[in-house]
């Protein structure tokens, strides 16, 4: 009887002792399930973050490149108008010669 007792309480305490056992991988596989997904988690916001940063700073350049080409072009008509000043000048310049060596002549 005693014996049996004793093996019934051992069986008990293994029982005990297995599901117990079997709890805690269980809380530990889940603990880890969440980690995993929370890394996920975390990656994909990185994720977009990088990409919300590399469309402002294509933005960005292009911006600057569009103002830069403004510029240029500015700069262009600027000068065209500079050579079309000159130019008007010249024959200004040549007319007025021309008009003077004529009543010079006369």
């Amino acid at each position: 009887m005693r014996l049996r007792k004793e093996t019934n309480r051992r069986r008990r305490r293994k029982r005990r002792r297995k599901k117990k056992e079997e709890e805690e991988e269980e809380e530990r596989n889940e603990k880890e399930v969440e980690e995993k997904e929370e890394e996920m988690n975390e990656k994909v916001v990185e994720e977009k973050e990088e990409k919300k940063q590399k469309k402002k700073e294509k933005e960005k350049e292009e911006e600057e490149e569009e103002e830069e080409e403004e510029k240029e072009e500015e700069e262009e008509e600027e000068e065209e108008e500079e050579e079309e000043e000159e130019e008007e000048e010249e024959e200004e310049e040549e007319t007025f010669i021309q008009e003077a060596f004529f009543v010079f002549q006369s």
